[in-house]
């Protein structure tokens, strides 16, 4: 798979959990546990997304 390609399967879960966050937080159902555990998720995609930015400009 390509630099390319990764990114952008990346990308596309970073926006699924973003609807799936943006879900959990609107309904008081949701713990603060499984917020937490979506947010941590959320970030460690954005930080592979920007290692492989880095590595695609050098």
């Amino acid at each position: 798979m390509s630099v390319q390609a990764h990114l952008g399967e990346l990308a596309a879960k970073h926006r699924a959990l973003e609807a799936e966050l943006e879900d959990a937080m609107s309904h008081p159902a949701s713990s603060d546990a499984e917020i937490a555990e979506l947010k941590r998720k959320k970030l460690r995609i954005k930080d592979q997304m920007t290692k492989l930015e880095v590595q695609m400009q050098h």
